[in-house]
């Protein structure tokens, strides 16, 4: 444990999809754990309020409006962690865009192209801004955010499936590339998360609740604060010797 007890004691994070669910609740709980935080989302009033929460509460935290489909962006928030906390330590690419309802051939292409965009696109314009900016200090480590539907096929939809397995296999890619120069890179396997976008899929329907419902060995969604503590420790130097990994955080979905 790093001085004060704090698991991310001095290092600076930077989060996306920071302004509700998973990405607000990693927020607080990185910031509690003694880091400052740049905060990324598109709605700007949003992440400014969590950043404005967390400040308020004594931590460190900045929010910068940017949409991960957009690489500018992306260099535009890591350029603002260097330039308000001196480096970049560590990422978690957290942002995301979900469907369901529908089966593939009822898809229309604007689902696709947005579902990729977001999920797998956006997890590749992060790391292009964020890995140059920790290699002159030495490496960090980045955390991004797959699913069970990056492990098996869910009753999510088939993009949003092919999506989160891209996003495991650019996880080990990135992993294998840098980790001789001290960058870590590992992804989460999410389990069904109170979240609002949960919410928005399992209005689809009764048909598609009852696919997410009950799968997990608790038999219970998590609570956004379950994910946000395993992103925390894998971006810390707790998890120091673990690189490469999709790590299931997932109420034991997929041990069935």
């Amino acid at each position: 444990m790093t001085p004060g007890g704090q698991l991310l004691h001095g290092k600076v994070a930077l989060i996306t999809g920071a302004s509700s669910g998973i990405g607000a609740a990693a927020a607080r709980h990185f910031a509690d754990e003694g880091a400052a935080v740049v905060l990324v989302a598109r709605r700007a009033g949003l992440v400014e309020e969590v950043a404005e929460r967390i400040r308020k509460d004594g931590g460190r935290a900045v929010a910068v409006p940017g949409d991960v489909t957009l690489r500018a962006d992306m260099e535009h928030a890591v350029a603002m962690a260097v330039a308000r906390f001196g480096k970049l330590d560590c990422a978690f690419n957290n942002a995301g865009y979900a469907s369901a309802g529908a089966v593939l051939h009822e898809l229309p292409d604007d689902v696709f192209d947005r579902t990729m965009d977001v999920n797998l696109r956006g997890v590749w314009n992060c790391l292009r801004a964020q890995i140059p900016a920790m290699l002159p200090g030495g490496g960090g480590s980045v955390v991004n955010t797959s699913s069970v539907a990056g492990v098996r096929a869910t009753s999510a939809s088939a993009p949003y499936v092919a999506a989160k397995h891209a996003v495991i296999g650019l996880t080990r890619a990135a992993a294998a590339e840098y980790g001789e120069r001290g960058i870590r890179v590992n992804a989460l396997v999410v389990g069904s998360t109170d979240t609002e976008m949960m919410d928005g899929v399992l209005s689809a329907g009764p048909s598609v609740s009852a696919g997410f419902g009950g799968k997990a060995i608790q038999q219970r969604l998590a609570d956004p604060t379950e994910i946000a503590r395993a992103a925390a420790w894998l971006c810390s130097d707790a998890s120091s010797f673990t690189t490469g990994s999709a790590l299931a955080v997932d109420g034991g979905r997929t041990a069935k």
